[in-house]
């Protein structure tokens, strides 16, 4: 009788600890994340996070910004800012629908770039002016005193310049920028002059004096 009271003693003093185990067992099956804090608190660090992976890639902006930078930041300005009136002035005093639509992709193309530029100029501390040049703004007079069939040829006729100079000129700025905003810009604008050539040149009045001086204009000089 003594072994046997020894032995239920024995038993019945085992059970909290089976119970308690139970119960840890089902605490860490029931919520990993509590198994790990626990395992932590125990002196058992988490596997550390990996480090993150460094893009390589520059912040926008950049790098340096040169004289000739601010200077193409400068001359995309002043187009848009005598070019989207020309464009407007193209569905109203226009007679050809080839010249109008020429006129609508400039509004549209000129009014993103304006946008653009007056961001980028803004993030790289250029300064840009409100007004286009003198003789820019000549060129749109010439346009309100024009109407019908000698509108569609001037107009034709001086976009076609302009953006044919204009579109050398981004060709050398992205071929030397360093900087990651105007390597941008001259992409977005490069697209959009090219686009403006292509409606001109569609309208079937640009002249061939027109090329020649364009072509003396972009020309290497020796």
């Amino acid at each position: 009788m003594v072994v046997t009271a020894a032995v239920v003693a024995v038993a019945l003093g085992m059970v909290p600890v089976l119970v308690w185990t139970q119960a840890r067992n089902s605490e860490a099956n029931a919520d990993p994340a509590a198994a790990t804090s626990q395992q932590t608190a125990h002196g058992k660090s988490m596997d550390p996070k990996p480090p993150e992976k460094d893009s390589g890639r520059a912040a926008p902006g950049a790098g340096p910004v040169t004289e000739v930078d601010k200077d193409f930041l400068v001359a995309v300005r002043r187009a848009g800012l005598w070019e989207i009136p020309a464009g407007r002035l193209a569905q109203t005093n226009g007679s050809s629908e080839a010249v109008k639509r020429a006129g609508t992709h400039l509004i549209d193309g000129h009014s993103m770039l304006d946008q653009l530029v007056r961001e980028d100029a803004k993030i790289l501390g250029v300064q840009i002016p409100n007004e286009a040049t003198e003789e820019q703004q000549g060129w749109v007079k010439q346009l309100e005193n024009a109407r019908g069939s000698e509108f569609d040829r001037l107009f034709a006729n001086l976009l076609r310049a302009s953006h044919g100079k204009i579109f050398a000129t981004i060709g050398e700025v992205r071929a030397a920028t360093q900087n990651d905003l105007i390597r941008r810009h001259a992409r977005e604008a490069n697209q959009t002059v090219l686009d403006h050539m292509e409606v001109l040149e569609d309208t079937g009045l640009v002249d061939q004096t027109t090329f020649e001086d364009i072509e003396a204009t972009v020309r290497p000089k020796k």
